[in-house]
């Protein structure tokens, strides 16, 4: 359960992880150059994030509050979405391509309303999405390999495969758990970046 513990289920995933990441970055780029009905759906999903956090800044205390809706909302996502891998691998695939989106089209959007890309990467996403980015994609990836372990579990128990090639569910739930428990605690740190170093950068 330690971080070398986790830092080795990352290396044994590694190309994986690396197949996540390449969607995410090509989800990026549909959302830059979206039109249409995608433009839309993104467009109401930026407007719901848009609403939420003018709540947040019109409370008492808006970096606590930003904070506490940060952590949880990226916490619980990023779980669930690794168990919700056990239906097929669609749910991971669908908030890692979606999220992907999101941000390509909020990059752009911002960019068409005056703000340079320095703003906009350096101050309003690095600092926290150094963090949060990576933690998304590898939530993502665990989600999938969720998917594809019960496939092959499925394929195997039907005699689609020997059943001696199945996963072995001990180990995986295993590291499952590690990636899990280090992901929110990697959250927590993006949050409190964010809610601190972000707010503060783009409030100046």
């Amino acid at each position: 359960m330690g971080i070398k513990a986790f830092f080795h289920v990352l290396r044994t995933t590694r190309r994986l992880i690396l197949i996540s990441a390449l969607f995410f970055c090509a989800s990026i780029v549909v959302g830059w150059l979206s039109t249409g009905t995608i433009q839309s759906m993104l467009t109401q999903q930026v407007e719901g994030l848009g609403g939420v956090a003018q709540r947040l800044q019109n409370s008492e205390h808006p970096q606590w509050s930003f904070f506490v809706f940060i952590f949880f909302n990226n916490a619980i996502k990023c779980v669930l979405v690794i168990f919700a891998g056990a239906l097929f691998g669609i749910v991971p695939f669908i908030f890692l391509i979606v999220n992907g989106m999101v941000l390509g089209f909020v990059v752009h959007l911002q960019a068409d309303m005056g703000r340079s890309m320095y703003e906009i990467v350096v101050k309003g996403l690095l600092p926290h999405g150094v963090i949060e980015l990576p933690i998304l994609i590898i939530a993502c990836t665990f989600g999938l390999k969720f998917g594809t372990n019960i496939i092959s579990t499925i394929g195997a128990s039907i005699g689609m495969k020997r059943k001696g090639n199945g996963p072995s569910w001990k180990d995986f739930l295993r590291q499952t758990l590690t990636v899990s428990i280090w992901s929110v605690i990697f959250l927590f740190i993006a949050a409190a970046i964010e809610s601190g170093i972000t707010y503060r950068l783009l409030s100046h």
